[in-house]
């Protein structure tokens, strides 16, 4: 008002303040729009609201007639007017005249079920517009006027190969060592205390510690009691929040209707604008019919898929019941779905986790083990044998037991090893002995041998000794003969 940009003008209409006497019409209010226009340049008016006209005079007819010639006035004027009502019985308004003069008439409820109250809009009509004809919640904040459209999003979303880690890197490992696809939407059901929670805080902590926002809506705890309760299993968030990189909302599910959960959601995004958002968990908003809450499910999923944002659900499944089916029935929209299970054997409960589903990639189908501890989640294979699945401390103790007899083994064989190196030993000194024994005797035939020759080569030349002097005597006696 102070930069001549608004002009507020009260009129004032007291029934018994007024005395009808004549013909008259409203042409002193029409002045009275004139010169507020004129001070300020108005090119919008805001009437509220004129059922008051109706209550201060009895003469419906000409309050009719100067109406119509008000609404003409307006248009002629170039004047954008909205004008308020209320709604009659059986009619949009009280006195039935302004819809039909209206070229858009825009009717506002306010509905109370089971003690919550829930503001919806619907646009009645729009001349030369095609509009939508449902019903749209809305909220009235410290911000303004906010509608969100109650109709699913087109299935025109854009998709990407980039892969972002779910922060566990066995689990990483069950999903061909790369996590989820980036805008995809992630559930982990199953039943309570088996460690959704855990997986969901691993995951925000992770896109965080990557750079990346994060935003954290909790429906069962405060940002305080969470930050505190995952320090138990080595995560701390609050340097996270301090940075800016997560934003922790929490708000009891309650308060409000499913409408205002989705918007008070799409505000929060609109304003952090984060690559990952984690609901926590989704089953607390289970406060309407079946029909509600999956619409409003996938609106949300609609909602942050367009917008490539990675979507992790928790989930709360009844123990006993069938623990792959949600309660929210939104499974066949999830991307990728973690089941978290507890085993109960030999006195004592433990978590088990599978990937029961995961588009577009080619995932474990393996059960493993779910461990928490101070350094955070690890997931080890479970014991599988002769058809039981024994996972805690029967799985330790089957270990033991199997690794006690593969050291009996061990050692069993590494005593045949010995027996046989010394049998082998005692073999390789036999033919070493043999082997000596017979060079030895190789050696005395050689020897022989070479006895034998000489003996051979002396009496040979024996022989020829003896050949040669039997020659000369014969000789000599010759001679003398």
């Amino acid at each position: 008002m102070r930069e001549k940009k608004l002009v507020v003008d009260f009129v004032r209409i007291e029934p018994a303040e007024i005395q009808e006497t004549g013909a008259y019409d409203l042409e002193g209010l029409f002045i009275r729009l004139q010169h507020a226009v004129d001070s300020i340049g108005a090119k919008r008016v805001v009437l509220d609201t004129l059922e008051a006209v109706f209550s201060g005079f009895s003469n419906q007819g000409l309050l009719r007639a100067e109406i119509r010639r008000l609404f003409r006035w307006l248009k002629d004027r170039g004047l954008s007017t909205v004008v308020t009502a209320e709604r009659g019985e059986g009619t949009l308004t009280r006195y039935g005249l302004e819809e039909y003069v209206s070229d858009c008439v825009i009717f506002l409820d306010h509905r109370v079920t089971q003690q919550v109250s829930t503001r919806r809009m619907r646009i009645i009509k729009y001349r030369g517009s095609s509009h939508g004809a449902d019903e749209y919640p809305f909220l009235i904040d410290e911000q303004g006027f906010s509608v969100l459209p109650s109709t699913s999003m087109r299935l025109n979303h854009e998709v990407t190969n980039q892969r972002i880690s779910s922060g566990v890197k066995d689990l990483d490992d069950m999903l061909e060592g790369k996590g989820y696809y980036r805008g995809a939407s992630v559930m982990v059901s199953g039943t309570a205390g088996s460690g959704k929670s855990s997986l969901a805080a691993h995951f925000a902590n992770h896109s965080c510690a990557s750079g990346k926002r994060s935003l954290y809506v909790l429906f069962e705890e405060s940002p305080a009691q969470a930050i505190r309760n995952m320090r138990s299993i080595g995560i701390d968030l609050e340097p996270h929040v301090k940075k800016g990189l997560l934003q922790l909302e929490a708000w009891r599910p309650t308060q409000s209707g499913l409408e205002m959960h989705l918007l008070r959601i799409h505000k929060l995004v609109e304003r952090f604008k984060p690559d990952a958002a984690i609901i926590d968990s989704i089953t607390n908003l289970m406060v309407g019919s079946e029909h509600e809450i999956n619409a409003m499910l996938m609106r949300l999923i609609d909602f942050l898929k367009m917008r490539q944002i990675t979507a992790f659900f928790t989930a709360l499944t009844q123990g006993g019941s069938n623990l792959e089916k949600s309660d929210v029935r939104i499974s066949s929209l999830i991307d990728t779905w973690l089941l978290v299970r507890d085993m109960e054997l030999n006195g004592e409960r433990n978590r088990c986790i599978y990937v029961l589903k995961s588009r577009g990639m080619a995932h474990s189908n393996q059960v493993r083990e779910f461990i928490m501890t101070r350094d955070g989640i690890r997931l080890v294979p479970v014991y599988v044998g002769s058809g039981t699945v024994l996972t805690g401390s029967a799985r330790l103790s089957q270990e033991a037991r199997e690794k006690s007899e593969e050291m009996a083994r061990l050692h069993e064989f590494q005593e045949k090893r010995k027996d046989l190196e010394g049998k082998r030993k005692a073999l390789e000194a036999r033919v070493a002995a043999l082997r000596a024994e017979f060079a030895e005797e190789e050696e005395r035939v050689v020897l022989t041998t070479k006895r034998e020759k000489q003996r051979e080569k002396a009496l040979t030349r024996d022989v020829a000794e003896m050949t040669s002097l039997r020659g000369v005597k014969r000789a000599n006696n010759g001679k003398g003969a």
